[in-house]
């Protein structure tokens, strides 16, 4: 198994951040500094650590859901953050989440040590839906939803939602399925409207629910059976 996807399956961090703790020397192998995130190890035989602590694959996988709350970092560790997602996990866990919130946004987060999970949720070619409810500084005109079903054309590319909604006058729901930064407010900027509040209610066939800020719940058997993971 490569170094990177035995990190990221033992719940250590996303492949992308695992490909950098170990570029930046703090993975070692048998006592040894790998630099190589496509070194070759043995889950079996094999001493991994990372930051002098040892990492094995957990032989059960855990499975929350989140509400992360405004002003919480969707990261398990920041130096500069007054709080993240680790202020809310359980000791003994070691859960990473699959995909990111901004600091200003809140709802649904999905925490676990399923590497496969954390990929099939969040690389671009699943596809995988997020919807999200959306508070506006004053009315939305019918013409601006039009537009934004039509798409808007971003500095990074083009807004395409899946679906626009209209919740209420100043309230829309969205759902899109990619997750470049801050890509709804920027698309909101766009048509001359402040995002006053941003939930995301939904990834998937999982949804918010009456969950508050800050819960952290375990996914049900129907949960976990509708994500494609044989439980329950």
């Amino acid at each position: 198994m490569r170094l990177n996807k035995f990190l990221q399956a033992a719940g250590v961090a996303s492949r992308r951040k695992a490909d950098e703790l170990i570029l930046s020397g703090s993975v070692w192998v048998n006592g040894r500094v790998v630099r190589e995130p496509w070194y070759e190890v043995d889950p079996e035989k094999d001493a991994v650590e990372v930051n002098g602590q040892r990492v094995e694959l957990a032989t059960e996988k855990h499975y929350f859901k989140f509400y992360k709350p405004r002003g919480v970092v969707s990261t398990i560790s920041d130096p500069h953050a007054k709080r993240t997602l680790s202020d809310y996990i359980p000791l003994g866990l070691r859960l990473v989440p699959a995909g990111r919130l901004d600091l200003d946004s809140e709802g649904l987060m999905i925490l676990t040590d399923d590497g496969d999970l954390v990929y099939r949720l969040t690389h671009p070619s699943f596809e995988v839906p997020k919807r999200y409810r959306v508070a506006l500084d004053r009315y939305v005109k019918r013409e601006d939803l039009e537009k934004l079903s039509w798409g808007i054309e971003l500095e990074d590319g083009p807004f395409l939602p899946d679906r626009v909604r209209r919740l209420g006058p100043r309230e829309v729901e969205l759902v899109i399925h990619e997750g470049r930064k801050r890509e709804i407010r920027r698309a909101f900027a766009a048509l001359g409207y402040e995002v006053v509040r941003l939930v995301r209610v939904a990834i998937g066939p999982v949804e918010l629910g009456d969950m508050r800020p800050g819960e952290l719940r375990r996914l049900s058997p129907d949960e976990l059976r509708a994500l494609g993971i044989g439980k329950g």
